[in-house]
């Protein structure tokens, strides 16, 4: 799939907001440390805990929080690695999935990051890897952690977002440390 911008400002894909801190300083000299966009990618799949994998919930969603606390659901970890892209001067926006979960109603959002690299758009997920599971920076050729499937009713959105929708960051307030759910999670945009 071929991930389309909502703005066709790619300032808007640089810029920093309370969520994606790409100015912070704990994420700009993270970022510079990393120094590339796939080592950027690496330490948030492999270094921020999921939260479901983990059996720890931070409730972390702001690029900073989840930083700080090494944990968070795909979400948070999307956030910072839009942050972290963002510090190198790599646009970045967030993308995201409809997803079959055992979930009242059945399904979950499911955040990714878009990337543009060399003026061409693409997915990458730092979910974190597990059994079932193989996400890998790679801009040739989609690997992420999950793939949709229409007969099931998941979705596959197209945009790449410059900030979290509302109704999302509206949900991602009411998580709570602990809480071992994503019923507060909206099933779709």
């Amino acid at each position: 799939m071929i991930p389309v911008p909502t703005s066709s400002s790619l300032a808007d894909y640089l810029a920093a907001d309370d969520v994606i801190a790409c100015q912070s300083t704990p994420i700009r000299d993270l970022a510079t440390e990393l120094g590339s966009a796939e080592a950027a990618f690496t330490f948030v799949r492999d270094e921020i805990a999921h939260s479901r994998d983990a059996g720890t919930w931070s409730a972390a969603y702001r690029s900073t929080d989840v930083l700080a606390a090494r944990n968070a659901i795909c979400h948070g970890k999307a956030h910072l690695l839009a942050a972290l892209l963002r510090a190198q001067g790599v646009p970045a926006g967030l993308c995201y999935q409809k997803l079959r979960d055992d979930v009242p109603g059945g399904f979950v959002l499911h955040g990714l990051v878009g990337v543009c690299v060399d003026g061409k758009w693409s997915r990458i997920d730092a979910r974190g890897n597990k059994p079932g599971v193989d996400a890998q920076f790679d801009l040739a050729r989609e690997r992420i952690a999950f793939r949709a499937d229409p007969d099931l009713g998941e979705v596959d959105y197209e945009s790449v977002y410059a900030t979290p929708p509302r109704s999302l960051l509206d949900a991602l307030g009411h998580a709570r440390p602990g809480a071992t759910n994503y019923e507060y999670l909206p099933a779709s945009l």
